[in-house]
């Protein structure tokens, strides 16, 4: 087994491979920005592009504290919020003044509006983790966005505060009038943002915040104040979600009270929980899914936040680190040369996953069609077949997809446990796996 193990050692990389691989993929992702709008460069292309960027930041920044610090928050659409009414009351000013202020400085005053209200309340809120910073969290949450009904002055009530972008002074000859010019302001915070903030997760106070979310004690005995830890990570988590609502701000025109609200709250959530927690680019896997999904399944189908229950509860049970956990999972294998073991498994166990997926579709719409008004049909169109969701022969269809393809697929889950036992074994055994 020794000389097995010798015999093939992994060839580690050298400094200067890893530095060129390090910055390639952040040539490759701002070469992305700047090309995906010549490639799709519609109307709905580019609203959906600006979209993923603001939910990018927002997610990353959430991150913060969830993946970095161990602090689960119920209510980060606060500073989400606040950074947005900030964004839209300067630009306000900046129009009213006549302030020589551009328009893509407007997202460090949303940022300096989260920040603020962060360390207003977090020197309270991060005295203790977990289940009481949740509930503070979630009460803080609530509290601001009952008070944006009331304090009509600050934030406009249920119409919220409207803004004009062009009245801005230009930059560079740009209006931001049109879209593109929107997106490309967006896509340059974005960069600035997800790379301060990955700085910030190679700096010392990035590896003592993993420490406090592993083991507070301990960082405690080595001379550090887990409290102050987390103050200064809520501190940044707020002003980069603040950068994030305010170019929601600055997209949309407007800041209401939908920006504070628990469903914002629940949303980056979501996002950075099913993109995973323990890498970096895991909540931009997440926004990037969350915002295709609410934009697609919003002109789809009524109960589309069931889905996304659905989503999350199967994350939960079966892939507890996330889309970027089960991506990570491959790379001994890659390394090791031994995925092959596992791809036929894949293909084999694809159709009757996919099968039992479309029968839980057909179950939902089924039951939400039939208990429907009649003004909105009882058609179902599921991958271009049509189903009538009063007709027995569409529960029928139904009930055989969850059985039968449950079933099946339960049998193919366990070959590809099989072959996965075996794929490891082999990179074990040529020393990529310790």
């Amino acid at each position: 087994m020794t000389s097995t193990v010798t015999s093939a050692p992994p060839i580690a990389a050298t400094p200067s491979t890893q530095s060129l691989r390090f910055y390639g993929i952040w040539v490759i992702g701002g070469l992305a920005l700047v090309v995906l709008p010549l490639i799709f460069s519609s109307g709905g292309s580019l609203t959906s592009f600006s979209l993923i960027g603001i939910a990018i930041v927002f997610a990353l920044s959430y991150n913060i504290l969830l993946g970095e610090t161990g602090l689960l928050s119920f209510g980060h659409a606060v500073h989400y919020g606040l950074g947005a009414f900030a964004a839209v009351h300067v630009m306000n000013a900046v129009t009213s003044y006549g302030w020589p202020i551009p328009l893509p400085l407007i997202p460090l005053a949303g940022g300096l509006g989260g920040l603020c209200f962060a360390l207003l309340i977090g020197w309270v809120m991060t005295r203790r983790a977990g289940t009481v910073f949740a509930m503070i969290s979630l009460g803080i949450g609530e509290l601001v966005a009952s008070s944006s009904l009331i304090l009509r002055s600050v934030f406009g009530g249920e119409s919220g505060i409207t803004t004009d972008r062009t009245a801005l002074p230009h930059m560079f000859g740009w209006s931001f009038g049109p879209q593109i010019q929107v997106y490309y302001l967006i896509a340059a915070w974005l960069m600035i943002s997800a790379i301060a903030m990955y700085a910030l997760t190679r700096t010392p106070l990035g590896r003592i915040c993993n420490a406090v979310r592993d083991n507070p004690g301990r960082v405690e005995f080595i001379g550090y104040d887990p409290h102050v830890v987390r103050y200064l990570a809520f501190g940044f988590a707020g002003f980069f979600a603040g950068i994030a609502g305010s170019l929601a701000a600055i997209n949309f025109e407007i800041a209401n009270s939908a920006y504070l609200g628990a469903v914002q709250s629940g949303l980056v959530l979501f996002a950075t929980f099913i993109g995973g927690t323990s890498y970096f680019f895991g909540p931009i896997v997440g926004a990037i899914l969350v915002t295709y999904l609410q934009l697609g399944l919003t002109n789809l189908t009524s109960v589309w936040q069931l889905y996304f229950g659905i989503i999350f509860i199967g994350i939960v049970m079966f892939a507890p680190n996330g889309i970027a956990g089960l991506l990570m999972m491959h790379r001994p294998l890659i390394r090791a040369r031994s995925l092959g073991l596992v791809i036929p498994s894949y293909l084999v166990a694809a159709l009757p996953t996919l099968a039992l997926a479309c029968g839980v579709i057909l179950s939902i719409e089924t039951v939400a069609r039939y208990s429907a008004t009649a003004s909105e049909g009882s058609i179902i169109n599921l991958f271009g077949i049509a189903f009538n969701a009063t007709k027995p022969a569409t529960w029928a269809v139904a009930a055989v997809l969850v059985v039968g393809g449950g079933i099946a697929a339960r049998i193919t889950w366990r070959r590809i446990a099989e072959a996965w036992d075996r794929a490891t074994t082999v990179a074990r055994d040529r020393g990529v796996l310790a």
